[in-house]
């Protein structure tokens, strides 16, 4: 009974620091990404196929940004149990939100390193790593790659 409850309390103290430390991590991101989104708040990002009419391109570019995100171990553990029954998982919700935003703004700094003025076309992939074993090792997590096409304008 002793071995029981050690294993369950350990349990509980290993999934509580995963979620603080996770939750810390997670602001810390929220608050890289937003004040990176505030200095490119101006650079065009659009879905559009089709070059605006009254923009002349000098050049085109293929901008990419990608980024792989994971999840900590408490909210995995929430996410397992969530899938029992079935429904949203909303445990997951800011790991996409976090990777969607940040793979956007690699594509915006790619774009500006090739010395771009605006992006269209732009388009989301992403790829699923949970349930990749590596060493015996479960991992979970996304990979999102944005990509578009970068225009260096004429002046």
């Amino acid at each position: 009974m002793g071995d029981l409850v050690f294993s369950i309390s350990t349990t509980l103290v290993v999934l509580l620091i995963t979620y603080f430390i996770g939750s810390w991590l997670e602001r810390r991101h929220y608050e890289d990404i937003k004040a990176r989104e505030e200095q490119h708040r101006d650079f065009p990002t659009i879905t559009f196929r089709t070059i605006p009419g009254d923009w002349q391109v000098e050049s085109i570019h293929l901008a990419h940004g990608n980024v792989v995100v994971s999840v900590d171990y408490f909210k995995r553990f929430i996410a397992g149990l969530r899938g029992l029954v079935g429904g949203r998982i909303k445990t997951y919700e800011p790991l996409l939100d976090r990777a969607r935003r940040e793979a956007l703004l690699r594509l915006v700094e790619n774009a500006k390193a090739n010395r771009c003025d605006a992006v269209i076309n732009v388009r989301l992939e992403t790829a699923r790593l949970a349930n990749a074993r590596r060493n015996g090792e479960q991992t979970a997590g996304v990979e999102m790659f944005a990509y578009g096409t970068g225009l260096r304008l004429s002046k």
